[in-house]
């Protein structure tokens, strides 16, 4: 495959290996950080559910994840996948992330991602996060990108 040839999409219904490699996938890009990178895994007309946020479209999801990596810094994450059935994905997830006064954060959740069968694109993500304080020696997620 040529560096300018994107991998093949992966589509619903999932079984166990689509629904892991999709998984990963997701982890890989929102380690990058890359908001519109991110937004392309997202249908267009795509709706979320981010704690008490509501959006719609790819150009809210890529402000909402601007202004999210502004105030979160250092951000890594790690996914792992809960439960897959058809053109749906749980998963639960675990990131650490410092704000600008160098507090650091971990911050725990589940997202129910639901897929448009045709494109395999996430035409809807439903998370619910919590969060709490950390000494940056219990931090966990210490790789560069």
């Amino acid at each position: 495959m040529s560096a300018q040839q994107a991998p093949p999409p992966i589509l619903p219904p999932f079984d166990e290996s689509s629904a892991r490699a999709k998984v990963q996938a997701a982890e890989d890009a929102w380690n990058t950080r890359d908001a519109e990178r991110v937004a392309l895994a997202y249908t267009e007309d795509s709706s979320w559910r981010n704690r008490d946020r509501f959006l719609t479209g790819r150009a809210e999801i890529i402000e909402f994840l601007r202004e999210k990596w502004q105030r979160e810094l250092d951000y890594r994450l790690r996914k792992e996948l809960w439960a897959y059935t058809g053109n749906r994905i749980s998963v639960r997830f675990e990131y650490e992330s410092h704000d600008p006064a160098g507090r650091w954060w971990r911050s725990h959740g589940n997202e129910h991602w639901e897929f448009d069968e045709a494109s395999g694109l996430m035409r809807r993500r439903d998370a619910s996060i919590n969060d709490y304080r950390i000494e940056e020696g219990e931090r966990r997620y210490r790789w560069e990108r």
